[in-house]
């Protein structure tokens, strides 16, 4: 995820001149960051995150502020069961990255790159490193989408958040919950 944030980054900031060294934000209608799980070993659902912010800098610090308390997973009393349990009532987690905008600096727009990134995940207390492959098109001298070129896996265990899915699981009355989830990244940054 955070890779994806980054190559976004990169991307936006890829004109030359003044340009180069301003400030690009995350579009947050557009932008989009979901992720999978199956529960009782075949029934798949998909999540996501409403109001998604962030920027990328002129030297290319990109932080993405993921509210928490704003997850959509389709079931209400499942989406304050994730903010209680999972999330602890932590209201957002952030994605950091830092990159070099050289390697970007010469994209024009129609044209696209896949890049490896590697970034930082901050959730609960926990910094968990992030390495992902992203596609980056600049879509026009203003705008640059960053997206995972392959799904990123997390696993709960790393990202600290097992006992609240047991806790979910418990609460559903479930058999099972996976504990690796598929992540998908739609990053829109503007100028």
């Amino acid at each position: 995820m955070i890779r994806l944030i980054t190559s976004a980054a990169i991307a936006l900031c890829m004109s030359t001149g003044a340009t180069f060294a301003q400030n690009w934000t995350l579009d947050t209608d557009t932008s989009r960051l979901a992720f999978g799980s199956v529960k009782n070993g075949y029934i798949g659902e998909v999540h996501t995150f409403e109001g998604l912010t962030g920027t990328v800098s002129g030297d290319g610090e990109v932080s993405i502020d993921i509210p928490l308390a704003q997850i959509n997973t389709n079931i209400d009393i499942r989406n304050e069961r994730f903010g209680e349990f999972v999330f602890a009532g932590v209201p957002s987690a952030t994605l950091t990255a830092a990159f070099d905008m050289d390697a970007v600096r010469s994209m024009r727009p129609g044209e696209s790159a896949i890049m490896e990134l590697d970034s930082v995940l901050s959730l609960l207390g926990n910094d968990v490193d992030v390495f992902a492959e992203v596609f980056v098109v600049r879509t026009s001298p203003r705008s640059v989408m960053v997206t995972t070129n392959d799904m990123v896996m997390m696993a709960t265990d790393a990202l600290g958040i097992d006992e609240g899915i047991d806790k979910l699981q418990e609460l559903a009355g479930l058999d099972s919950i996976t504990r690796v989830s598929p992540i998908t990244v739609r990053f829109v940054f503007e100028r």
